[in-house]
């Protein structure tokens, strides 16, 4: 019995050993953050401008409206959803294009879709994120209409390696270029990414440049503070990401950066252009609040969700914030489209209810929110 004990006691020490190194490490690398400042202020509109356009069973991620007015919703990869990408028909989820496609078991069939987007090709295009780089992420593009695809890419791995986090992205305008923003959560090599249709090829571009990188604050959202297991705080690499109605200018941030920050897609394209000149030719376009999702429109006026303060703020040209809505039934306010006649979409993905939270409680907090409202401003739908 002593022996046991001996063996056993051991064996905790060993643990210990191993896990609070780990443990340490973890909170360094990952942990701590200060208070966003709140940027926010009195809303111009009231809450009862937001019209449900869906009710759904589990968090929408992003969403893409045609010219038609369809509606096409990503399921939120942290819900770990049955369906990946669906088209809302009198806000019933349709699994689209198929029901084959959500399964996971073909070699198109979605993994991990939470981006999506219609260029003016009307083409459906779908990034799946890569699962930090666990498998490759994949842009894939569909005819509208019939539903089929019609362009297909596999990122390697020197461009999305192990961590990478393929988040958000637009297609520019001649839909022959595609900027994502590569998060990395885990990996902290966050980057922005320009893939060229026609010959097949992606760049990694300003990595790990302070436009791209978090800011060491922690965003708490209706209560809760976004940390993990107490040891890692929900803190992505560039995150937000717009482009304007006529693709000159890139606008982008992470979620947790005091700035919104631009480039022109001119210099992102040009391959001589050298590392450290790239750099150089970034703006600090103005303050922001904490952002998720992002759009633009045509008059040059961002649109940005604030999943700490439940709202969504206008940044105009002239560098000046303005609460268009505020109100606690936009449970994290995250991904944009505009849509038909000046109707602008926000999905509600709730994360802070579902992140780090057992699947058989994501019941408790349905349905799930999809909003549309009409803020004065006018974009292209899809966009």
């Amino acid at each position: 019995m002593k022996a046991l004990r001996r063996i056993f006691g051991a064996l905790l020490s060993l643990l210990g050993l191993i896990l609070v190194p780990l443990l340490i490490t973890l909170y360094v690398r990952y942990g701590g953050g200060g208070d966003f400042p709140d940027r926010t202020g009195t809303p111009q509109l009231r809450a009862a401008v937001l019209e449900a356009v869906a009710q759904l069973p589990t968090p929408p991620g992003n969403i893409a409206v045609s010219a038609g007015g369809r509606v096409f919703v990503s399921l939120h990869p942290e819900a770990r959803p049955k369906f990946k990408v669906v088209e809302l028909v009198d806000g019933r989820m349709r699994p689209w294009p198929n029901e084959a496609f959500q399964a996971g078991g073909g070699p198109r069939a979605f993994r991990e879709v939470l981006s999506l987007r219609i260029d003016r090709q009307n083409r459906l295009w779908t990034l799946d994120t890569g699962m930090h780089g666990i498998h490759p992420g994949r842009l894939l593009a569909f005819d509208l209409k019939s539903g089929e695809v019609v362009h297909e890419f596999e990122f390697p791995r020197e461009v999305a390696g192990l961590g990478s986090h393929l988040n958000d992205f637009q297609v520019s305008p001649d839909g022959k270029f595609v900027y994502i923003a590569e998060a990395s959560f885990f990996a902290k090599t966050p980057a922005l990414i320009v893939y060229g249709v026609a010959n097949r090829s992606a760049r990694r571009l300003l990595e790990r440049h302070p436009s791209v990188t978090a800011e060491h604050y922690t965003p708490v959202v209706q209560g809760r503070r976004m940390v993990a297991l107490g040891l890692v705080s929900i803190r992505p690499g560039v995150d937000s990401i717009a482009l304007d109605q006529r693709g000159e200018w890139l606008y982008f941030a992470p979620v947790t950066s005091l700035n919104l920050y631009r480039v022109r897609t001119a210099d992102l394209r040009d391959e001589q252009l050298p590392a450290a000149d790239l750099a150089g030719k970034v703006e600090t376009f103005a303050e922001k609040t904490m952002s998720d999702g992002i759009t633009i429109d045509a008059d040059g006026a961002l649109y940005l969700t604030d999943p700490e303060h439940s709202a969504i703020v206008l940044l105009r040209q002239d560098r000046t914030l303005q609460t268009l809505v505020k109100d606690n039934v936009l449970r994290w306010p995250d991904g944009f489209s505009w849509g038909p006649d000046g109707w602008l979409y926000v999905t509600c993905s709730s994360l802070h209810q579902i992140i780090g939270r057992p699947p058989w409680t994501f019941d408790d907090h349905a349905p799930y929110q999809v909003y549309r409202f009409k803020p004065g401003g006018r974009g292209i739908p899809g966009h």
